[in-house]
């Protein structure tokens, strides 16, 4: 029951809440005693999240927020404050694949959204609540990253462009960070059944890889206010100790 878990009582944000990995971090999180903020474009989605949660005897508030209208980031960040004056926990979930395509087919206005909900929203994330997160006693921030689809993976410019600049920006602002309470970490959770990944392997037969529950859990030891793994890029299956 809620209440009675690791994460009691604990106020944790997590976008890309209405499907797919978030989804799944919201249920395990509200298993373990969490208070969530769930952000999702889509309200529909949130909403059976939202009783997903309730059946964990959870409770969320939840918030149909475009992740890069980083204006609206800024106003989350002011209403978190008022309402709880800390975060404990932030997982940046939200993603964006965008078209498998040569780098030279790529029109700029569909990198530029897979850069911002990628890559540039959670640095604004990062700017609005890094203040609530140093106010927590133990903060702790999850970004989802992959870097199955490395640099040199064809047709996948786009997408493995922002997982690379994700990443340089959560190492530098988990380095930021060494003499504070808070640690920060990336989690690249490894195939997983998702729309995603439905969408970039659109031929793979259903149940070649498995549902999101246990990147979830992963996800939820990280944000443990006992975890001290700091500005590490872990893989799903490597020890988090």
């Amino acid at each position: 029951m809620a209440g009675e878990g690791q994460l009691d009582g604990r106020v944790v944000l997590v976008t890309g809440a209405s499907r797919g990995l978030g989804a799944a971090v919201a249920e395990a999180c509200a298993a373990q005693g969490a208070k969530l903020v769930l952000v999702a474009r889509t309200r529909g989605g949130l909403e059976e999240v939202d009783d997903a949660v309730r059946r964990h005897g959870g409770e969320a508030t939840l918030v149909t927020l475009d992740v890069t209208k980083g204006e609206l980031i800024d106003t989350l960040g002011r209403a978190l404050f008022e309402r709880f004056g800390r975060l404990d926990g932030l997982v940046g979930a939200a993603a964006e694949l965008g078209p498998i395509t040569p780098a030279s087919h790529l029109e700029p206005k569909v990198l530029e959204r897979v850069m911002a909900v990628n890559a540039l929203a959670n640095h604004r994330l990062i700017r609005s609540l890094d203040p609530l997160l140093r106010l927590a006693p133990a903060g702790r921030a999850v970004f989802i990253t992959d870097a199955g689809p490395g640099p040199a993976w064809a047709y996948w410019g786009g997408y493995a462009a922002s997982k690379a600049a994700l990443e340089a920006l959560v190492l530098a602002y988990a380095a930021e960070l060494r003499l504070t309470n808070v640690c920060v970490n990336l989690l690249d959770p490894g195939p997983m059944a998702t729309r995603l990944r439905k969408d970039g392997y659109p031929g793979e037969r259903p149940g070649a890889v498995p549902p999101p529950n246990a990147a979830a859990a992963a996800v939820v030891e990280l944000l443990l206010p006992g975890c001290t793994r700091h500005g590490a890029l872990v893989r799903l299956g490597q020890s988090l100790s």
